[in-house]
């Protein structure tokens, strides 16, 4: 027993001295917005070298040949100056985040958020609230992105509420939400998406395949209850402890409610389930306003695609009600007033998603990313991995490939041609090799260079500890990110060997 104890005791110190070394080399690094500047240009002098060797990949997908594109080239560099303000503007997380924030912050500036906190942290035990955290972020997906924005800072809250360190609760929320992006207890819009990517492949194999939304439903069920165990645990066990005690001067108190509080509690309570139910007359019944037009379905609905305006809708409903109740908000300029500041406190994340949105057009249209992804795809096939281990193999190298291609569709759409026909031809069903792929997409996501979220992510820890940087945004989350995948990885094994259901009559072979 005391060799064990000594062993994992040394193991613990030999993970903790790991992580400060990435984090120490990591916030080596220039200032993000000098970094994106500084990566825009070791990427258009690595385009001019690869583009001279006129190397080229045939797009999986499209058939077509696709060559390295030149950005010191004349048409690389009237593309960098037409494209500028089209890049940022275009910029998948700005309108997002910005738009979240509008309904989020107004939330915050009239004190909504803090006295739910409040009302909630008097009836959570301390010991499940890392569990909950992480089990609340794994569901978000049905949100979308907007979960990246709502989930991880409520995390933060909540732990800063119970006096525990708040970066350790926006990391329990942002590992739920976007390693565990993949995994819900709900058919969600990426099932439908990935299952017709597919479908479309699969047929080439085999014309009567077909790849449902559900037919990954029984697995990532599964993996809800999964990654919100074991990422608790690391949370608990491995984060919260190597951050130590939070020593800012930010705190939330939570005193007992005023009878006022309640009360506004109470009517906000009414609103939102009046706006809830106002929902559900305009989504579920057949032919609602909100269901898809053509087909009448559920997923493809423009309930499901204009999510991120309603829930916007929904925070400033709430929102608006309480500032009522409590007084905050008396005139037409108090609302705006509150929404304006929300902004204000975005500013930096504003000026770094500049240089970031540029970074990631520029990997995008030199088509790096593409050579990246079918050449690491060829190799792998011409190794010959047979049986479980190529599975594996290919999970693993869509873990690497989704570093820097963000986009789950489009990193699919890619490799799917390239790994399903080899994979079904050694009797694997599509749905499991769906899966193979899902689980590396969305472990990795918390780790990636190019991921838009980055400069809200560590506006975030600088809110709570002003030294952070991209070093310290890596070293929390690489935990989280391996574990998810190595867990996952063995869940996938026991599916395989058991012959268990990935989804309703669909199996691994």
């Amino acid at each position: 027993m005391a060799n064990g104890a000594a062993g994992l005791n040394t193991e613990l110190q030999n993970q903790k001295g790991i992580l400060k070394w990435i984090e120490t080399v990591g916030n080596k690094l220039p200032h993000p917005f000098m970094l994106f500047i500084i990566l825009c240009g070791v990427l258009m002098v690595i385009s001019a070298i690869l583009s001279a060797m006129n190397l080229s990949v045939i797009h999986p997908g499209k058939g077509e040949a696709v060559a390295v594109k030149n950005l010191l080239s004349v048409e690389g560099i009237h593309w960098i100056l037409t494209s500028m303000l089209k890049n940022f503007v275009e910029f998948p997380a700005l309108g997002l985040v910005l738009a979240m924030t509008l309904g989020i912050g107004l939330a915050e500036k009239v004190g909504l958020l803090t006295t739910v906190l409040r009302k909630m942290m008097s009836h959570v035990p301390t010991a499940i609230v890392s569990y909950a955290v992480v089990f609340v972020g794994v569901l978000g997906n049905l949100a979308s992105d907007a979960a990246m924005v709502i989930i991880p800072p409520l995390g933060g809250l909540v732990f800063l509420a119970m006096g525990r360190h708040p970066i350790a609760g926006f990391a329990a929320g942002m590992a739920g939400v976007s390693s565990g992006f993949t995994a819900n207890l709900f058919i969600a819009g990426t099932d439908a998406l990935l299952s017709g990517i597919s479908t479309s492949v699969a047929q080439t194999i085999d014309a009567n395949a077909h790849v449902t939304p559900v037919d990954n439903w029984f697995f990532m069920s599964a993996s809800v209850f999964i990654l919100a165990f074991i990422g608790g645990w690391i949370t608990d066990k491995v984060i919260e402890p190597r951050l130590g005690t939070f020593k800012g001067d930010t705190s939330v108190q939570f005193d007992e409610l005023t009878p006022q509080e309640n009360k506004a509690l109470r009517v906000t309570g009414l609103a939102a389930l009046l706006f809830i139910a106002v929902l559900a007359v305009l989504v579920v019944p057949e032919g609602a306003l909100l269901r898809d037009p053509k087909t009448g379905d559920f997923l493809t609905s423009p309930f499901l695609k204009g999510i991120i305006p309603i829930i916007l809708l929904f925070f400033v409903t709430i929102s608006f009600v309480y500032g009522k109740v409590m007084g905050l908000i008396k005139t037409s300029k108090d609302m705006p007033h509150y929404m304006s500041e929300a902004i204000k406190d975005m500013s930096g994340f504003i000026v770094l998603a500049f240089t970031a949105a540029q970074f990631i057009a520029f990997f995008n249209w030199s088509n790096i990313g593409i050579l990246m992804a079918v050449n690491g795809a060829e190799f792998m096939k011409s190794i010959g991995l047979t049986g479980l281990p190529i599975v594996i193999g290919f999970t693993l190298f869509t873990g690497i490939c989704s570093l820097f291609i963000t986009s789950g569709s489009a990193l699919w759409a890619i490799l799917a041609p390239v790994f399903m026909p080899m994979l079904m031809l050694l009797d694997y069903s599509p749905a499991f090799i769906q899966v193979a792929y899902r689980i590396a997409d969305s472990a990795t996501n918390t780790i990636s260079p190019v991921n838009p979220y980055l400069p809200l992510i560590l506006a975030f820890y600088q809110k709570y500890n002003k030294n952070a940087g991209m070093g310290t945004i890596f070293a929390t989350m690489t935990p989280y990110a391996l574990v998810f995948l190595a867990i996952w990885i063995v869940q996938m094994a026991i599916w395989y060997f058991l012959d268990l259901p990935v989804g309703p009559g669909v199996y691994p072979r």
